[in-house]
């Protein structure tokens, strides 16, 4: 079972589109899945879009009564996914964005690679970003470079990701507490680090950004992001987690 993860904000103009061409691939692919929705307090009608989505493929939808943000409707995506699979070394959850600024089109190579033996499958950002976001990578990295840690992952902020659930198992159930304590790249990256112990076998896949697709750019803000990344790069657990994963490497 394949369980995919996409919190959302405010997208009525987009989360719908989305969900089918989920649909459209998967079920193309005759493929076992299922959407998981955590909806952060959206005031646009994003609700509404979203009731007609359970009659057309397998969707459930979670609701948060006030604004949480993105880190925290992760962190609620993964262990609810968690509560229902039986099978954590079978299984698999992909976090994606509710906007298309993840390709969907990316997913049926991501699963080809579990089914081959990965347990963490990512879908890196290439040099085609807008220049901003390519400055806020560069500073971002300085400002947090304990994140670092996985030599292997060139991309540690992506948001489209498949871990194999037997990590995120393993992840959720090393600490107390809330697994992600920070925004944006840091939740992503922060992730990383909690899953990275886990996982045997990684794979990246290149972005390949869609021609006709264009970046949210209202909604990035680079002061922020490095904000959150800077505090995410002093944080002690963090940090003494980073070290460990470089000596066990």
């Amino acid at each position: 079972m394949i369980h995919i993860g996409i919190p959302v904000h405010n997208e009525r103009e987009t989360i719908g589109p989305l969900l089918w061409r989920i649909r459209e691939l998967l079920y193309g692919e005759r493929r076992q899945f299922h959407v998981l929705v955590c909806d952060d307090a959206s005031d646009d009608g994003t609700p509404e879009a979203l009731e007609r989505y359970p009659r057309v493929l397998p969707l459930t939808v979670l609701r948060n009564q006030e604004r949480l943000g993105y880190a925290a409707s992760l962190d609620r995506l993964v262990r609810a996914t968690l509560r229902r699979s039986s099978y954590p070394r079978r299984d698999a959850f992909v976090s994606m964005q509710g906007d298309f600024s993840d390709p969907p089109e990316r997913l049926p190579e991501m699963l080809r690679r579990f089914e081959g033996g990965a347990d963490l499958v990512t879908v890196a950002r290439s040099d085609a970003e807008p220049y901003k976001r390519r400055l806020t990578r560069v500073w971002g990295r300085l400002l947090s470079r304990s994140l670092l840690a996985a030599p292997e992952v060139t991309d540690p902020y992506a948001t489209l990701r498949l871990y194999r659930l037997f990590a995120l198992e393993r992840a959720t159930g090393a600490g107390a507490g809330k697994l992600l304590l920070y925004e944006g790249w840091a939740a992503n990256a922060a992730l990383l680090l909690h899953v990275w112990p886990f996982v045997r076998r990684f794979e990246e896949i290149p972005y390949a950004p869609h021609s006709i697709r264009r970046y949210r750019g209202p909604r990035f803000h680079a002061g922020e992001e490095l904000r959150h990344l800077f505090a995410a790069g002093r944080d002690r657990s963090l940090r003494e987690l980073g070290r460990q994963i470089v000596e066990a490497a």
